[in-house]
């Protein structure tokens, strides 16, 4: 299948919303693929006090209205991997795992991804005491000891923000001063629970099965760490980004360290390709550059598509504007939103979240069954009020509740509190959810819907068919937490992988409310994915890179 827009944005952060909104203002056909969250890294930031003209916010809130702006003028939004591009000819082709879609114009906003280090043990202590992304990960480290790996504007600010969790933090940093502004620099020096230590970098982080111990070096003198208690602690390595371009390397120019290289108009080495964002060559790497750039880019890319369709004699659609898009709360500035304050009132949902369900659920093209699993316990009384309001938002989909009084061994081993997925008929589809799915799970039980009662995800037909080739039983468990934004990809996979073979069953736990799930499997960051209850992993992967591991 493929589609044909105007213009093909490459990323959903500040930079591809910005570029979407001044093109489909512009009156094109604008399509912006994302490959896990709309908002970017941006959206683990929890406070944003520099952005111009916005006194606080937070990360998700800001891009949150950026991509509102950008569906009000018709810009179009698909969650998708993509595998492949083809750039040099006029019509531009992008190849991912939900169709292939072409364009005269492309703008790339795949920004960068946090850097490994290195350093002996990092990888093997990944998600067991190492991690990357302390809004995920900073509640496991409550009342334990911290270091923070770098020196630059995210290990400073990160570093403060882990001070609501953590007994003292302690910055690592290479060089003789910070790298960032000096009032941020500051505020990290004037904490009283952090304490930073320059000229100085992780050589070693060890243990046996969990994280025990790290080696440092200091102006040159070696010293050991280990916990008095030894209850553990932390290791966030904030040590800067990569730009995510390897699909890009092979069609256009980029700098050694893998960074676009445009012009003062954000132009590629190739025509009709423009970069915007962190994957671009530039001094300054803030929210206010990104949107920068997307404008510039944007701008300039609008001259080119007018040049491709006078050249290719092509017919411009008209472009539609989604009045509904804003929703009531698009005039918030700072972190109360509109469906913040409703859900205060005692609701899951709010109206604008159920607005903008309403065009997914009336796809839905067979009936779905939940069947709410209830138990005695506090956390099952807010799942029925979750199912409450489920069951009003679309005809097709149905409630239905088990007590847990009422379950004989006959029934076979259902855990509570839970969300079992069911078809039509009744029949059990595989995957469940232990808990309330809200924060950034719940679009992931919405697309489980979605693709359970049909028409579901496109996904690639060689994946489909590696997912029905499977002939050996599996149960993954997810363990997630609700805040972090790198666990929807990863639920998302197993959830459709479990749909469409009869032989995986996935469950995907709120950590919050499964701590006995932290404790056996030592788990320290999230996602944690584990196989048949022995193989554990951590890290976000889509489908492909969950099969790999089946």
């Amino acid at each position: 299948m493929e589609q044909f827009y105007d213009s093909i944005v490459i990323g959903g952060g500040p930079a591809g919303l910005t570029a979407a909104i001044y093109l489909a203002r512009a009156k094109y056909r604008v399509l912006v693929i994302e490959k896990e969250k709309i908002g970017g890294q941006i959206t683990i930031t929890s406070e944003v006090v520099n952005y111009p003209g916005v006194l606080r916010t937070d990360g998700n809130h800001l891009t949150e209205n950026m991509r509102k702006q950008a569906e009000y003028f018709g810009a179009e939004f698909k969650l998708a991997e993509v595998k492949s591009v083809e750039l040099g000819k006029d019509i531009k082709s992008i190849v991912t795992d939900k169709g292939t879609f072409r364009a005269p114009g492309v703008v790339i906003a795949t920004g960068a991804s946090p850097r490994k280090i290195g350093f002996q043990g990092e990888m093997e202590f990944r998600g067991r005491g190492v991690a990357y992304c302390a809004t995920c990960d900073g509640e496991f480290f409550s009342g334990k000891d911290v270091f923070v790996i770098g020196g630059g504007f995210a290990a400073a600010e990160e570093a403060v923000f882990l001070t609501k969790y953590a007994k003292k933090v302690r910055v690592i940093v290479r060089e003789k001063a910070f790298a960032c502004a000096s009032s941020v620099a500051e505020e990290v020096l004037a904490h009283p629970d952090i304490e930073v230590h320059f000229e100085a970098e992780i050589k070693e982080a060890g243990g046996n099965g969990r994280l025990e111990y790290a080696v440092f070096e200091e102006k040159g003198n070696i010293w050991r760490y280990e916990p008095e208690d030894h209850e553990g602690f932390g290791i966030f390595v904030f040590a800067g980004y990569e730009p995510v371009s390897g699909l890009f390397r092979s069609q256009l120019e980029l700098t050694e360290g893998g960074y676009l290289v445009t012009d003062i108009n954000q132009k590629t080495s190739l025509d009709g390709v423009y970069g915007a964002g962190d994957i671009c060559m530039k001094n300054l790497r803030q929210v206010v550059t990104a949107v920068s750039d997307g404008a510039v880019a944007a701008t300039s890319l609008e001259k080119h598509i007018s040049a491709m369709y006078e050249k290719l004699h092509l017919e411009k659609q008209e472009v539609k504007m989604n009045k509904d898009a804003l929703g009531a709360d698009s005039g918030e500035q700072d972190t109360k939103s509109q469906d913040s304050s409703e859900d205060a009132q005692g609701g899951f949902l709010s109206s604008g979240v159920k607005r903008q369900l309403m065009p997914v659920l009336e796809k839905l093209e067979k009936n779905i069954m939940l069947e709410f699993c209830l138990d005695d316990s506090g956390i099952s009384r807010e799942v029925e009020g979750f199912a409450n309001e489920m069951k009003e938002l679309s005809p097709k989909i149905h409630c239905t509740f088990r007590r847990k009084k009422e379950t004989s061994e006959a029934e076979g081993k259902v855990e509570y509190p839970s969300i079992r997925l069911c078809g039509e008929d009744g029949q059990y589809l595989g995957t469940s959810f232990h808990g309330v799915p809200g924060g950034h799970e719940f679009n992931s039980f919405v697309i489980a819907l979605y693709n359970a009662a049909g028409p579901g995800q496109s996904v690639a037909p060689e994946t489909l068919e590696r997912i029905r080739k499977i002939r050996e039983k599996h149960h993954i468990q997810v363990v997630v937490s609700l805040s972090c934004t790198m666990c929807p990809e990863l639920v998302m996979a197993v959830q459709r992988i479990a749909i469409e073979s009869g032989e995986i069953t996935a469950d995907i736990y709120d950590m919050a409310h499964f701590p006995e799930l932290k404790d056996r499997y030592q788990i320290m960051s999230v996602p944690c994915m584990i196989v048949d209850e022995k193989n554990v992993h951590f890290g976000k992967k889509g489908i492909d890179g969950v099969l790999d591991l089946l």
